[in-house]
């Protein structure tokens, strides 16, 4: 993320194994920071120590000790570590999938109570000191937990867990307090940097976490502003509700709803929106990333769209010029672990890139991948997505279409390659999967850098008469 205290402002989505098509659990996040700071694609290898280990941030001087055994896993950290990892998402070698984080706000009442803990862990720690030591989504969320509680937190955050089992959904608050609930199979949620969970039923231990002390807190500071005092809800408990949500945060959650249950009335600045919903259908990879891309086409409220300027620019869209990556970690249970977990990664803006499947299992990522600059570099995958963008940018009316075709065919090509992939990828040993499937990632990654180096060549091509030093002029002359 940038070298700012403001970090990421993301959206994130999740969707239970029976809302989906093919009974996938997906965890899904627009990564939204700075327009122009690249991320690379990582594996990080399966690793024993001697040593005592420590992790120290680079960020903000948070340490602890971790582990000696450290899990293979896979990231997306910055092209930096000057300001700190923000290794951001990832699947870990046990199928856990993970995505830190989605920034949210804790209101000044609970913040008097419990401040936010300056070196406490934050966004850019996150996946490094727990993704690699955890083997369900449930652990992810307890060992967060337990940081939260001892180290306290420099941050409000929401987090996404899942394994083939169960997805989470997890908010801290403050400085120690956090809370998670587990996603209902048939549902989805949609999060726009507002705490999202509400009621807790501490009863209810199967679809609930919460801090140790919580309740306690909470009736100590008085904090619980329900009239009756019979409900325990996060969100008004902790969360904010201003102006400012209104035209940043809760029009991406209304659009989310429009999508998937346009039968619920909302309005874009609607601060009672439910934290759990039900789709009109079932949800495929391709509407999860239809909605990370959306930018609230069909409304007035399209910035690339017909409606009044005003209306462009009332609100905050979902997939916007500072997205430095998108991703969907998507797990099929009825797969193989190396082959279940797919790591859907969108370089750049996702409205105006592809999502490029990555198999969990591989054991290395593209050298394009790897290496990322500051400034562009022709041969890096953060930089090609880009360049396509910005030159689409200036004449959507006229390249817009060419950039929807080629993200079209991409989406047909990349099914059809995991379909081929996993026909074969059962009948492999362990140590051949890997190799397999690093080979069908490397494949795909090519092939989606191939078909947007030709889309760059032809708007290019089809560029050079835009220029305003142009005159018509008599065709004899």
């Amino acid at each position: 993320m940038i070298p700012t205290t403001n970090y990421s402002a993301c959206t994130s989505m999740i969707v239970g194994k029976n809302a989906s098509v093919d009974g996938s659990i997906m965890i899904a996040r627009n990564e939204d920071s700075k327009s122009s700071w690249p991320k690379n694609y990582v594996i990080h290898e399966h690793q024993e120590f001697s040593d005592d280990q420590l992790f120290s941030s680079t960020d903000n001087g948070f340490k602890m000790p971790l582990p000696k055994i450290r899990a293979k896993y896979s990231a997306t950290p910055e092209w930096t570590s000057q300001y700190g990892l923000f290794e951001e998402d990832g699947f870990n070698e046990y199928g856990v999938a993970m995505s830190a984080t989605e920034s949210t706000y804790t209101n000044e009442l609970a913040l008097g109570a419990d401040p936010l803990v300056k070196d406490g862990i934050g966004e850019e720690a996150m996946i490094t000191v727990v993704l690699p030591y955890v083997k369900t989504a449930r652990q992810g969320v307890a060992r967060l937990g337990q940081i939260i509680e001892h180290y306290g937190t420099s941050e409000s955050n929401g987090i996404l867990f899942a394994d083939k089992n169960e997805a989470w959904y997890m908010e801290t608050a403050g400085g120690h307090q956090w809370v998670a609930q587990r996603i209902p199979d048939d549902s989805y949620v949609v999060i726009a940097n507002q705490s999202a969970i509400q009621e807790i039923d501490f009863d209810d231990f199967d679809h609930f976490m919460w801090a140790t002390h919580i309740r306690e807190f909470v009736a100590t500071h008085h904090l619980n502003p329900d009239l009756a005092g019979q409900t325990f809800n996060f969100r008004k408990i902790f969360g904010t509700a201003t102006l400012a949500d209104t035209y940043y945060n809760t029009p991406r959650v209304w659009y989310g709803l429009r999508l998937f249950s346009p039968e619920q009335t909302y309005d874009p600045t609607d601060q009672e929106m439910p934290f759990i919903n039900h789709s009109n259908r079932k949800l495929s990879v391709f509407d999860v990333q239809d909605f990370l891309s959306s930018h609230y086409q069909g409304t007035p409220y399209d910035p690339i769209g017909e409606g009044s300027e005003a209306d462009k620019h009332r609100f905050r869209p979902i997939s916007l010029a500072k997205t430095q990556e998108a991703h969907i970690l998507q797990i099929r249970p009825s797969m193989p672990t190396p082959a279940a977990g797919i790591q859907w990664l969108a370089m750049g803006v996702a409205a105006q890139s592809s999502f490029v499947p990555f198999y969990a299992g591989a054991s290395d990522t593209p050298s394009q991948y790897q290496h990322a600059t500051g400034s562009y570099s022709p041969d890096q995958a953060y930089w090609t997505y880009k360049l396509a963008g910005v030159l689409v940018d200036p004449h959507y009316v006229k390249f817009g279409s060419k950039l929807a075709d080629t993200q079209k065919q991409l989406r047909i090509s990349f099914q059809q390659a995991i379909s081929n992939a996993d026909q074969v990828v059962n009948s492999l040993s362990n140590v051949e999967q890997a190799n397999y499937l690093t080979k069908i990632n490397f494949a795909n990654a090519q092939r989606g850098l191939t078909a947007y180096q030709q889309l760059i060549s032809n708007i290019i091509t089809h560029s050079t008469d835009l220029s305003p030093l142009n005159f018509k002029q008599d065709v004899n002359l």
